[in-house]
C-alpha cells in the first residue's frame, strides 16, 4: 500500500515507424502530444470547477466522462479522459495537475504527423484500441493503446508498433512527481517500431491527387517488373492531419456523414464495368484460344448485327475493323462482340456453358474476379460473371448472344472491375504473362521472421499466362501503341523519346435517383504503360461521369508518365494539370443526396427528442407548416413558432408533405 501511494508507473509509449517512399522522403513521421488520463476511483474530493474550467466544459460532461471510463475500463485503470490535449489545454494542465490528487495525470501520446498531407487511403489513420481488439490480442494491448485501423498502418501493426516502456516514480504528498524510483533502475525502455521502406513516389502521388480535385474517380500507377505501388489516389479524398490531432473525431464525424464517401478508396473498393480497357485482353484469349488470327476483320459500319439486338460502334468509317491491331487501335466494338462469340462458342467445347467457364478462367488469370492480395485491408475482388449467375437470371436458357448483347465482349454487361485490377492486367500484358502482387512495401526495417512471412507473397512472380507466345502478345501491344499514334487517344500531346502504349476506355453508368434508374454521362476510362521498349510504368485511370477515356483520365495519365519517366513536366503540361484540377466533374446528383440524408436524420433526431431546429430547413416553402409559421401571433417569436412546427409535424401526413 505504501508503494502504490508514493511510487506511480508511467506507460511509455513508443514512436510508431516511420514510412518512406522510394527516394527516401518520410511520407508518415510522428510528433508529441499529450492525453489527459483519469483513474476513476481515485477521483475523490477532486476540484471539479477547476478542471472543467481548464478543459472548457461542464460538470455534467465531466461526470458522463467519468462514467465512461469506469463502464470501459473499470475503477481501477487508466482510462483516457481528454486525449490529444491543445497546447493551450496541456500548458493550463502541467500547471495544475498536482492539484487533482492521483486520480488525473497526464500522458505523453505519439501521433502522427504527414508532411505531405497526401496518401491518406495508402497510409490509413491510428486510433484507440475497443474493448474487442483488446480481449483478441491475449493481453498484448492495454487500454490507452493506439492502433492502425486502415492503410499500411493496419496492416503492417505489428512491425510499426514498437513496445511499450514503464517508468517508476516517486510522488510526494501532493500528488507530484519529484524523482525516478531507484533512479530507474527497474525502468523499461520503450522500443520505436520499425520503418517501412515503400515503393511510393510521393511527388507523383501528389500529382494523381491533384488531378482529380472536384472528381470522383481514381488513379493507379504500378512498377510492372515488380509489383510495387507507385502511387494510388482516389477522389474525393481528404487530408490525412484532419484523423489526427484533437479535432479527429470532429472530422471523423463529418466525412462519414458527406454522401461523396471522402473515406472510401474507390482505387481497390470502386467496382467499375472495364469498358474498352477490357479488349486487349479479350483480343489475347481469343487468339491463345485459336478461334481467330491477327489477321481477322471485320466490316462494321456502326454496329454489330452478330445477333439479334445490334450492338452500337462508336466508329464508322470502312477499315477499322480490318484485322486485330486496327480494331485495337480504333477500339471497335463489334470486333470485339465477334471474337467473344467465337470464344464462347468455340468448337473444340462443343457447348458455350464449357466455353464461358474458359473464358472466365483467362480472365481470373488476368487477376479480374478476385481480390489481388494488396497489403491494404478490405479490397474489392469485382466480379467475372460465370453459367451460375446466367443461369439465375435467364433460367438456364441463355448462349453467346446473350452475353454478347449485354456488352460483355467490350467491358460491360456483369463484368465489374476494380482500377488496381486494370492496372495489374495491363502490367501482366507489359510483362507478357507474368505479374507479382501490387503492393507499397519494398522492405522492413530488420526484418525478422514474422515479417518475411507477411511480405514473401509480394516477391513471389506469378507466371499465370507466360503460356502464350511472346509473338501474340507484340500483337496486342502494337494496337495498343497504335492507339496513341493514329487511334482513339491520337489527340494527347505526345512526351518526347517515349513510346506510350495505351487503351482508351468508356463504361456506362446508371445510377437509381429518387427511386427510378438513370442513365448519367459514362466514366472516362484508360490504361497504359510506358516506355514500350523496358515498361517502368503502367497506368490505369477512371473519372466517373468523365465521357471518353481520351477526355480527362488519358490526359491526367499521360502527365503521370511523364512526371515520372522525366522527374518533371514541361511548362506547357505544367497548365494542363491547373486546367485538370481546376475542373469540377463531381456529379450534380449529390447535392441532392446529400439534402435527403441530412434530412433523414434531422427528422429521425426529431422523432427522438421532439427538437425542431435542424428540420426547419428541410421543410417546403408551401407548405402548411410555414404557413402555420406566418399567421402565428407571435411570428419574432422563436420558441412559438417551434411550436407551431412540433404540433405539425407529430401528423405524419403534415409531416409527408412537408419533405422535400
Amino acid at each position: 500500500m505504501a508503494d502504490e501511494n508514493a511510487i506511480f508507473e508511467k506507460r511509455i509509449y513508443p514512436s510508431r515507424g516511420i514510412i518512406f517512399d522510394r527516394k527516401n522522403k518520410a511520407i508518415l513521421n510522428n510528433t508529441m502530444m499529450f492525453d489527459l488520463m483519469v483513474t476513476p476511483s481515485e477521483v475523490k474530493g477532486v476540484d471539479t470547477t477547476l478542471i472543467c474550467q481548464l478543459l472548457e466544459i461542464d460538470t455534467t460532461e465531466f461526470r458522463k466522462r467519468v462514467l465512461n471510463a469506469k463502464f470501459r475500463n473499470g475503477p481501477y485503470r487508466p482510462s483516457v479522459f481528454e486525449d490529444l490535449l491543445t497546447p493551450e489545454k496541456y500548458a493550463r494542465l502541467d500547471e495544475n495537475i498536482w492539484r487533482f490528487g492521483n486520480g488525473f495525470f497526464l500522458q505523453e501520446r505519439p501521433v502522427r504527423k504527414y508532411p505531405f498531407n497526401s496518401a491518406a487511403h495508402i497510409l490509413g489513420y491510428i486510433n484507440e484500441v475497443d474493448t474487442a481488439m483488446i480481449n483478441r490480442s491475449n493481453g498484448y494491448y492495454q487500454p490507452g493503446d493506439y492502433v492502425g485501423k486502415s492503410g499500411l498502418e493496419q496492416y503492417y501493426e505489428k512491425a510499426l508498433r514498437g513496445t511499450r516502456g514503464i517508468q517508476y516514480w516517486i510522488k510526494d504528498n501532493k500528488n507530484r512527481l519529484v524523482g525516478r524510483w531507484e533512479n530507474g533502475s527497474s525502468d523499461t525502455s520503450a522500443i520505436a517500431g520499425r520503418n517501412l521502406r515503400t515503393y511510393i513516389d510521393v511527388d507523383i502521388q501528389e500529382l494523381a491527387e491533384k488531378l482529380l480535385t472536384g472528381k470522383t474517380g481514381a488513379i493507379v500507377a504500378i512498377e510492372p517488373k515488380t509489383g510495387g505501388i507507385l502511387a494510388m489516389a482516389s477522389g474525393p479524398d481528404y487530408d490525412p492531419n484532419d484523423l489526427t490531432g484533437p479535432n479527429k473525431r470532429k472530422n471523423y464525424g463529418k466525412m462519414l456523414l458527406d454522401v461523396s464517401r471522402p473515406l472510401f478508396n474507390r482505387a481497390i473498393k470502386g467496382q467499375y464495368p472495364g469498358g474498352s480497357t477490357y479488349k486487349p485482353l479479350g483480343a489475347l484469349i481469343a487468339l491463345d484460344e485459336g478461334v481467330i488470327t491477327p489477321e481477322f476483320g471485320v466490316v462494321c459500319n456502326g454496329a454489330y448485327y452478330g445477333c439479334k439486338r445490334p450492338l452500337k460502334c462508336t466508329e464508322k468509317m470502312p477499315g477499322h475493323a480490318k484485322d486485330m491491331r486496327t480494331a485495337i487501335a480504333w477500339s471497335c466494338n463489334s470486333y470485339f462482340s465477334e471474337i467473344l462469340k467465337r470464344t464462347i462458342d468455340n468448337p473444340a467445347y462443343r457447348s458455350p456453358r464449357t466455353g464461358i467457364t474458359k473464358w472466365k478462367e483467362y480472365c481470373n488469370a488476368f487477376g479480374y474476379g478476385h481480390r489481388l492480395g494488396v497489403d491494404l485491408v478490405s479490397e474489392d475482388g469485382g466480379n467475372i460473371p460465370d453459367t451460375t449467375a446466367y443461369d439465375k437470371e435467364y433460367r438456364g436458357q441463355w448462349n453467346s448472344c446473350t452475353m454478347v448483347g449485354g456488352g460483355l465482349g467490350i467491358g460491360q454487361d456483369k463484368l465489374l472491375v476494380t482500377p488496381l485490377q486494370i492496372a495489374n492486367a495491363i502490367c501482366i500484358v507489359a510483362n507478357k504473362g507474368y505479374y507479382y502482387i501490387p503492393h507499397f512495401v519494398k522492405s522492413i526495417d530488420n526484418e525478422t521472421e514474422a515479417d518475411s512471412s507477411l511480405v514473401k507473397k509480394f516477391r513471389k512472380k506469378h507466371e499465370v499466362l507466360t503460356h502464350i507466345p511472346d509473338a501474340t502478345y507484340d500483337i496486342v501491344i502494337d494496337g495498343m501503341e497504335d492507339v496513341t499514334v493514329k487511334g482513339t487517344a491520337r489527340g494527347l500531346p505526345k512526351i518526347p523519346g517515349i513510346n506510350i502504349c495505351a487503351k482508351t476506355g468508356t463504361a456506362e453508368n446508371k445510377k437509381v435517383i429518387d427511386g427510378k434508374v438513370v442513365q448519367l454521362k459514362d466514366h472516362s476510362l484508360f490504361v497504359c504503360f510506358a516506355p514500350r521498349e523496358d515498361p517502368k510504368i503502367a497506368i490505369a485511370v477512371i473519372v466517373e461521369n468523365g465521357g471518353f477515356g481520351a477526355t480527362w483520365a488519358g490526359p491526367m495519365a499521360y502527365l503521370m508518365i511523364e512526371k515520372y519517366l522525366t522527374d518533371s513536366l514541361r511548362a506547357d503540361r505544367v497548365k494542363e494539370v491547373d486546367r485538370i484540377a481546376a475542373a469540377n466533374l463531381m456529379p450534380s446528383y449529390l447535392t441532392r443526396e446529400q439534402f435527403k440524408d441530412d434530412s433523414i436524420r434531422a427528422f429521425k433526431w426529431f422523432e427522438m427528442t421532439k427538437d425542431s431546429s435542424y428540420i426547419e430547413k428541410y421543410v417546403k416553402v408551401n407548405t402548411p407548416l410555414i404557413k402555420a409559421r406566418k399567421e402565428n401571433k407571435t411570428p419574432g417569436n422563436a420558441s412559438a413558432q417551434r411550436n407551431s412546427i412540433l404540433a405539425l409535424l407529430n401528423d405524419k401526413k403534415q409531416r409527408r408533405t412537408a419533405m422535400r
